[in-house]
């Protein structure tokens, strides 16, 4: 058996077989076997069940029986359910096709917003596939990693979003829509983009989009892009009546053969009947509001002071629309041709016309006629040569005479066609053929024949030959020419023939004539006979007031066989035809001119019969039985005054929104212009009030809206407003009058509205999701408002609509957050393990986070009037998290640092929201993490002082390499490492090489690694208290500051100790660990610029800069005493060399030794210059202690210092030691030691960058003029004693 759910007409192609077989006995038949073939098997079973006892089985059986005849009735009664809609969908269409046949009140707008085509589930799929494949790299598009960013946040964030998801499946969401959020996106990111020179971002923005788009269309074949979209913007603006056809047979689930039926029986391509039958229904509104002021059977108003005012109301809308019909040309879209109705004196109603013998006169009667002539040949042409010019010129009495073009006499074939213009209803054609003549004196061309036609409309349209006469002289007695003469129809004139007349005030004598029916104007129409060639009819009747009819034969009358007349109050005119079918086509121009009600039958008698002596049926594409035409005949002839077309028109607006909301635009809810057009006319025409349509509307709008499809807020507020308006008097349309069923449909609307809109409100993530459609939630707050006011002048208190919106914000956090818990699958379980609990808190905080700021994107906006309900709504939502946030910190062990990410990723948010920051959860935040940020610092400050202590016990001073940092930070939390990294290496590698990096000791770079990372930790904690947020900083630098000091005095003490153990000879090289020391020391001056000075915003009192200038004059002595002690061991070095030279000394027993042993060698062997081997080696000394400070110390500035102090302290030793011997010539192994030493000490210490002022010091001048002296005196004594060894300049030393 059917399921009764299965009893909606879907418009398929089922019903066909239902709707004949409801009312006949088979229909029972097999829903009586349905039922009887359904209750067998469980009668079956209880027989199986129960054999023993017979008595059950009997009653199983007669239940069984009564089952199926209940099942019998029911299904009957949902069968004539069926056919009682079916036929009322029928009556609905036959109204509507009316309306879309000769509309004259409404017209399709043009200026609705043209809604974009929806995005389906598939689409949405292939769109993720597009947008994925991008972000794999598979597609050819070229972007930048701020664009690949951008598009993976909107693909993580929009895309994969289950409310887009549920967006698409309610059928709301457009391309467009998408487009619209990624560019909101966009241009957040493009604004928090820094300037750039030469590109704008208004260009940045619009490139995207261009690769948005390429990215959105994927492969699509850009050739099919502008047929569909041509496609659907003609279904979408403006249709045509075919296409309004159609649509509507969609909508009321009518088949094509009942349209086709339904069309020809209504005469809809017929214009005349369409303007009667409007005439005819104006005509019977105006009957029944007199019918209704009669009998006062008035509906039942909310006063009774509005029943006259109702009567009048009806009275104005038919005189309104009768204003519009006549307002309309005659005929719509031809030429500008339109008769005003001249009439003696005007009624109350346009029907009532009193005497019309003078409203016409024949001048006002004005037609014209199109004539096409074609020539096509001539026949029996035998008597002129065959190569002799033959032509044929045709005429239009009173018109131009046209010529052919010139043919042989052999072929006398043509085909021209000529182009007249008349005003003669009959008019006179001539058509005569020529042949040219060749004599020199002939002055015009010989006539071969002619014919004379008098063409009418109704004349045949094809070329026929007619005998032409001939000139008496012409031999071709069988002459014919084949021509067609086509005479169009003017729009003006309905109908036309010849007809005998006899009339008492017109047309006294019977007597055959020409009449054609022409309309002057909507409601004017007239009967005018004309004679031949004439434009002024001869006479005419006007056919208002006259009722038409047929009659039986006339006894005395010649002429004529089948009779009809025109009745009129005095006057009685009798019309005869010589054919049936054109009195009935006659008959029916006459009725539809007329306007009356009474609709003339065919007498039975003129019916043909066949040859089987049945009637004869119709010509029709369709064979329909004598009972289906009568009820075809009942739908289109019954009077639309006797309708309900309230109820009506409900169930037409129902099925036509049911309709648009389920094709293929994003219209939410809004009609498209055909059917809003349909809709008025509808409405206009049968007198539906605005109010009763309106409230269906909401109706049908807020069922939509409750199943979840999205439906535009603006809609229902254009609505509600307009009943409102009209249930408290304010006539939006007119309307003075108010029912009490309209005022309590009204009321119980508006109580469902608020419901509803309370609802949305609550729901707005999910109602209005991602801010879609754009402006909805402004306008549902609006409208909100706007229902809450008790009458349309009084406005609701902002207090009352505050709290409202609060508690609905309030519910809408609860629900949000379930709703997150949900998508989330978060399960709190005692035996979960604590990191799985602070990850799942950790994930929920960030979809919290996510779904805050998409709040504040796409919703603040619409809440702009009330800020502080948003940062309340919030608050409450993050109350609701936080009892989750403090059970998963309650089971973390104790001393465990990983819930300092949780507390980063909240707070970042915190701060940067100004409603949010230091609220309620933030200042709970803080009170939770307090404890752990003291205790953490607590632990790190001990943990770093003992790897002090242990660490400089076992510091070998080997320097480390920056890339290849050994170190380790206990119990450090993980999540910072890149971000304490990023400042250290920044901070130290910049510009420099980094194979030649060679920083401090592993004691010391651990400590200021440890140091920095802290405090970058608690930097990055941005801690929004500003009072504990300066103590941390305080503290973290006190604390550096001390370690700083511990490490520099560490250092000190082992340099100090490292140099009591060096050498004073020349074989004394600086250690690679003194130079570690020098770089800890240098790190530290560094470092705690950095790690001791607090921030230049602060205030920093007196104590504070006292601690700290104390710690770097610590590191300055530091410094300066081990340089001191540094320059004072190379001091001690060229001591040995000098005191080695002081043997030499002028009369000294070891120098003359000395001297002596030298010569006698020098005979013998080659023997080594005397002191330079000394001098080597002491140059060697100092620039291989020079190259290692250079390579080994980083900085720049104390190497300097450090060589100004070395070389200043070697000069003044030399200058001492000269000073000693001033009164003593130096001997020639002193001078050229000292020459050669000073030289290169000189140039050693230029190249290192010694400044040129600290070089030529008073020192050195003095023993550059002492040796220069020495010197010269050594050339005059000892000749060349010097062996080239010379103060002067010169590049041929060796280096």
């Amino acid at each position: 058996m059917l399921d009764p759910s299965s009893s909606e007409d879907t418009g398929g192609e089922s019903e066909p077989e239902v709707t004949p077989e409801a009312p006949h006995k088979p229909a029972a038949s097999s829903a009586e076997n349905r039922g009887s073939s359904s209750s067998r098997r469980p009668g079956g079973q209880q027989d199986q069940s129960a054999a023993p006892a017979g008595t059950q089985g009997k009653g199983a059986k007669e239940s069984n029986a009564a089952t199926g005849e209940e099942e019998e009735r029911k299904e009957r009664e949902r069968i004539q359910k069926e056919e009682e809609e079916r036929k009322m969908k029928l009556q609905i269409y036959v109204f509507v096709l009316r309306c879309v046949a000769y509309p004259f009140s409404a017209k399709q707008p043009t200026d609705m917003a043209r809604r974009q085509q929806k995005v389906n589930k598939q689409q949405l799929q292939a769109v993720k596939e597009r947008f994925l494949a991008f972000l794999n790299g598979e597609t050819q598009i070229v972007a930048d990693e701020a664009f690949c960013n951008a598009v993976r946040s909107y693909y993580e964030g929009f895309l994969r979003s289950e409310r887009v998801f549920r967006m698409v499946q309610s059928g709301g969401c457009s391309a467009n829509d998408f487009r619209d959020v990624f560019k909101k996106n966009i241009e957040r990111r493009v604004r928090s983009l820094p300037e750039i020179d030469g590109l704008s971002k208004e260009t940045v923005l619009s490139s995207w989009i261009a690769k948005y788009d390429g990215i959105y269309r994927g492969d699509e074949d850009m050739r099919r892009q502008p047929q569909r979209a041509h496609l659907s913007a003609v279904s979408e603006l403006i249709l045509s009546k075919e296409q309004l056809y159609e649509m509507f047979q969609q909508i009321l689930g009518i088949r094509k053969f009942e349209h086709q039926l339904l069309y020809n029986a209504c005469q809809l391509d017929n214009v005349d009947e369409q303007a009667a039958q409007i005439r005819r229904e104006l005509d019977g509104r105006l009957q029944l509001a007199e019918k209704i002021s009669r009998e006062r059977r008035y509906p039942k108003f909310v006063s009774a002071d509005m029943e006259p005012l109702y009567v009048e109301e009806l009275r104005s809308s038919v005189n309104l629309l009768m204003a519009n019909l006549e307002s309309l040309p005659v005929s719509k879209g031809g030429p500008d041709f339109k008769q005003k109705l001249k009439r003696a004196n005007m009624n109350n109603s346009f029907l009532d016309i009193g005497d019309e013998g003078d409203v016409l006169s024949k001048s006002d009667v004005v037609l014209s006629f199109t004539l096409e002539i074609v020539i096509v040949e001539v026949q029996g042409l035998r008597s002129v040569a065959p190569n002799r010019i033959v032509y044929c010129t045709m005429e239009v009495e009173g018109g131009d005479k046209l010529q052919t073009d010139q043919a042989e006499a052999s072929r006398p074939q043509w085909g021209t066609q000529g182009d007249f213009t008349t005003t003669y209803p009959l008019p006179s054609v001539k058509v005569k053929l020529f042949m040219e003549s060749t004599g020199v004196l002939a002055l015009e061309d010989k006539e071969l024949g002619r014919v004379l036609l008098n063409p009418t409309t109704n004349g045949p349209k094809q070329a026929e030959f007619h005998r032409m006469v001939i000139p008496k002289t012409s031999q071709d007695t069988d002459l014919t020419i084949k021509l067609a003469v086509r005479m169009d129809k003017p729009p003006n004139m309905k109908h036309c023939g010849h007809l005998y007349t006899l009339g008492q005030r017109l047309w006294k004598r019977w007597k055959r004539r020409y009449f054609v029916l022409v309309q002057v104007s909507q409601y004017t129409f007239a009967m005018c006979s004309y004679r031949e060639k004439k434009a002024e009819p001869q006479e005419l009747m006007q056919l208002e007031g006259y009722t038409v009819d047929y009659c039986d034969p006339q006894p005395g009358m010649q002429g004529g066989r089948v009779f009809f007349n025109a009745v009129k109050e005095g006057d009685l005119v009798m019309f005869a035809s010589d054919d049936e079918q054109d009195r009935i086509l006659w008959v029916q121009a006459m009725y539809r001119a007329t306007g009356q009600s009474y609709k003339p039958v065919p007498p039975p008698q003129n019916k043909t019969t066949n040859g089987k002596g049945g009637i004869q049926k119709p010509a029709s594409p369709i064979s329909l039985d004598p009972s289906q035409r009568q009820g075809v005949e009942e739908l289109i002839s019954a009077a639309p005054s006797r309708f309900d077309h309230a109820a009506l028109f409900s169930v037409l607006q129902r099925n036509t929104l049911q309709h648009r909301m389920n094709d293929s635009f994003s219209c939410l809810g809004w009609f498209s212009p055909g059917q809003v057009f349909v809709l008025d006319e509808y409405c206009a025409r049968y007198g539906v009030r605005g109010c009763h349509r309106h409230l269906s509307y909401l109706k049908d709008l807020m069922e939509y809206s409750e199943s979840n499809a999205l439906v535009d807020p603006t809609l229902l507020h254009y609505s509600y407003a307009f009943c409102a308006s009209h249930v408290h008097g304010n006539r939006p349309d007119g309307m003075g009058t108010v029912t009490v069923e309209e005022k309590e449909h009204f009321e119980a609307v508006r109580s469902r509205l608020i419901a509803l809109l309370d609802n949305h409100i609550t729901h707005f993530r999910y109602c209005f999701p991602f801010g879609r459609p754009d402006g909805a939630l402004k306008a549902t707050l609006s409208l909100q408002e706007r229902v809450l006011m008790k009458d349309i002048i009084t406005p609701v208190p902002p207090e009352e609509i505050k709290k409202l919106v609060q508690k609905s914000l309030e519910k809408a956090a609860q629900i949000n957050f379930s709703q997150l818990i949900e998508y989330a699958q978060i399960k709190v379980d005692a035996q979960t393990a604590p990191e799985k609990r602070l990850e799942d808190v950790m994930r929920l905080g960030e979809l919290c986070i996510e779904v805050l700021q998409q709040n504040d994107e796409h919703h603040s906006e619409a809440f702009s009037w009330w800020p502080e309900l948003m940062a309340e709504h919030a608050e409450t939502f993050l109350s609701l998290y936080q009892a989750e946030m403090d059970g998963a910190l309650q089971v973390q062990p104790v001393d465990s640092w990983d819930s300092f990410p949780l507390f980063q990723l909240h707070n970042n948010f915190l701060r940067n929201d100004p409603r949010l920051c230091n609220g309620t959860f933030h200042k709970h935040l803080q009170d939770l993490f307090v404890p752990l940020v003291i205790r953490y610092i607590d632990l790190m400050e001990s943990s770093i002082a003992q790897s002090i202590h242990r660490g400089f016990e076992q510091e070998t001073w080997q320097s480390i390499k920056i890339p290849n940092l050994p170190l380790t930070l206990p119990q450090m939390p993980s999540f910072s490492a890149p971000a304490w990294m990023g400042p250290l290496c920044e901070n130290t590698l910049q510009g420099i090489n980094l194979p030649d990096i060679f920083n401090g000791s592993a004691t010391s770079e651990d400590l200021f690694w440890k140091l920095d990372a802290l405090q970058m930790f608690v930097l990055d904690l941005h801690w929004p208290e500003p009072e504990f947020a300066k103590h941390l900083e305080q503290r973290l630098k006190l604390m550096a500051s001390d370690m700083v000091e511990a490490c520099v005095k560490r250092t000190k003490s082992a340099f100090d100790a490292k140099m009591q153990k060096v050498t004073k000879s020349t074989d004394f090289r600086v250690p690679l660990s003194v130079c570690t020391m020098f770089n800890v020391l240098m790190d530290a001056k560094k470092q705690c610029s950095k790690l001791c000075v607090l921030d230049t915003g602060q205030e920093i009192d007196k104590q504070w800069q006292q601690y700290h200038s104390k710690i770097d004059v610590l590191i300055d002595e530091a410094f300066k005493d081990m340089i001191s002690s540094l320059v004072s061991k190379f001091a001690a070095v060229l001591d040995c060399i000098l005191s080695k030279l002081s043997r030499y000394d002028e009369g000294t027993f070891f120098s003359s030794i000395l001297s002596f042993t030298v010569k006698a060698a020098a005979k013998y062997v080659e023997v080594p210059k005397p002191g330079m081997d000394l001098a080597d080696t002491y140059i060697t000394f100092v620039r291989q202690n020079q190259d290692i400070l250079r390579d080994r110390i980083n900085d720049e500035l104390y190497i300097e210092k450090m060589f100004d102090q070395w070389y200043n302290g070697s000069m003044k030793a030399v200058c001492v030691w000269l000073t000693d011997r001033l009164d003593l010539q130096l001997h020639t192994y002193q001078l050229k030691t000292l020459i050669k030493i000073m030289k290169k000490t000189y140039r050693d210490f230029r190249l290192q960058g010694v400044l040129d002022s600290t070089l030529n010091s008073k020192s050195y001048e003095t023993i550059y003029n002492r040796l220069t002296v020495e010197e010269a005196t050594t050339a005059v004594k000892a000749g060349d004693g010097m062996q080239g060894i010379s103060m002067r300049d010169s590049d041929e030393e060796d280096d």
